[in-house]
């Protein structure tokens, strides 16, 4: 078990420890403000493109400007974080004269935090506070098992996952019509069929009246012939009464494993070709390597597996129980959950459970058993980020490799030019935990130019 002291002190000036390139505070805040600017404003333009291109319409000219602001709302929002964090960690020791276990990093963080959140738009305040609360548990967990208070479970995300995931589809197949986007993740993994909105109002499946497709002649049309066959051979087996979906059950499994493999496996290629096609125009054969990479086929096992068992479950249960339910999702979703195991990732897994909590926390306010806390947002996303900041700052191998990388990038390398040494009275080995992390994840400090 690691020994500190929480109440130790640290006589440091913010020279020797915040900023060693100037003697100035306020520089130092601007400094680390305009170093964030470049690596921030080109993440935000990425992500705001790439969802405009997901759109698959033309954009306007309306939508262009509408982009451009919210990059620039998105960008002073991180900008902001950055200048504030420094400056209230400043003005913090010359309050105290000193620092202490939380007035190093996490108070100031806190505090940068919420002023920052403020700028951001109101639509992406819950989506932000979700992603840092995930980074953030996740973080909590290695700082608890470094410490030997918990020890690692085998397996551990596969079980969160398992049990996420059949909250998750109980409350797909009870609410209606909701517009949470994790509904919409669930509809196009499990299918509509299963949703309560349709199973109550059912309507006809627009393939029972298409028409035939015009296909070449040859051997190809043979096999085109040939697989409608199949299909139309397969989809006029048996089905349950209970069973919402339009043909056999058989046909309404092997629909979805074999659409959700193609999707899995077609994402993870094109992801791949997408990252690296550098080396692809110096290096073509890499794209076999790629095509047949193992991941690839392992997610797309995984997301077609899921949507299988899942469905197979929920039909055997109709066929078994002569009924259907909506507490079937709960078994079904654990059979299911059991395919994490063929692509397991900690961080899907705790995405999933904090969206659970989310909504039986919403559920549990909307029907009077808790209840609602104003401002739960905020200060859950202020929470969780000074225990990032808090880890980045004295714990750097304790956090997350990805995030550590992105910190990296949006402060210019900054949080690498932190001296840690005089944070080595705490007892974390701050000064040692940096030098490992930098060599694990290949940053290292930029430039900074002295003020």
């Amino acid at each position: 078990m690691v020994a500190f002291s929480k109440f130790t002190t640290v006589t440091a000036t913010c020279e020797e420890y915040l900023h060693p390139y100037t003697n100035s505070c306020a520089l130092s805040s601007l400094q680390l403000c305009y170093s964030a600017i470049p690596g921030t404003l080109k993440m935000y333009t990425v992500v705001f493109l790439l969802a405009m291109l997901m759109r698959g319409k033309l954009p306007t000219p309306k939508d262009i400007l509408g982009m451009i602001l919210r990059i620039i709302q998105s960008t002073s929002f991180l900008t902001c974080h950055a200048f504030s964090y420094s400056l209230f960690m400043c003005s913090l020791r010359r309050i105290f004269g000193n620092f202490n276990m939380m007035t190093a990093s996490f108070i100031p963080a806190f505090l940068a935090s919420y002023v920052s959140i403020l700028i951001e738009r109101p639509s992406r305040r819950g989506l932000l506070s979700l992603y840092v609360t995930n980074v953030a548990s996740e973080t909590l967990f290695r700082m608890a098992a470094w410490r030997g208070y918990v020890r690692p479970i085998q397996h551990g995300e596969v079980v969160i996952f398992m049990l996420s995931i059949a909250g998750l589809l109980y409350f797909y197949r009870c609410k209606q019509s909701s517009q949470d986007v994790i509904y919409g993740l669930l509809r196009f993994i499990v299918g509509p069929y299963e949703e309560s909105a349709y199973t109550k109002n059912q309507g006809p499946d627009e393939r029972e009246n298409e028409k035939p497709r015009k296909v070449p002649y040859g051997v190809i049309a043979a096999a085109v012939r040939l697989y409608s066959a199949c299909v139309k051979r397969v989809r006029s087996w048996s089905k349950h009464k209970e069973c919402p979906h339009p043909f056999s059950c058989v046909h309404y499994v092997l629909q979805g494993t074999t659409k959700l493999f193609s999707v899995g496996y077609g994402l993870q290629v094109c992801l791949r070709l997408l990252l690296q096609m550098k080396h692809l125009v110096h290096d073509p054969r890499r794209i076999k390597r790629i095509v047949f990479h193992k991941d690839a086929f392992f997610f797309g096992a995984f997301l077609g597996g899921f949507s299988g068992v899942f469905r197979t479950s929920s039909c055997a249960l109709r066929w078994l129980l002569n009924k259907d339910s909506k507490f079937h999702a709960v078994p079904a979703g654990l059979l299911a959950g059991l395919t994490f195991a063929l692509f397991p990732d900690i961080t899907i897994a705790l995405y999933l459970m904090w969206k659970w909590l989310q909504l039986m926390y919403n559920d549990g306010v909307g029907k009077g058993f808790l209840p609602e806390l104003p401002g739960a947002t905020v200060l859950l996303y202020c929470t969780s980020t000074a225990i990032l900041f808090h880890a980045a700052l004295l714990e750097p191998h304790n956090l997350r490799p990805s995030y550590w990388k992105f910190l990296h990038r949006v402060s210019g390398g900054w949080i690498v030019s932190m001296d840690r040494r005089p944070l080595d009275a705490f007892g974390l080995g701050s000064s040692k935990s940096l030098q490992q992390v930098l060599l694990s994840t290949g940053t290292s400090p930029f430039p900074l130019t002295r003020l």
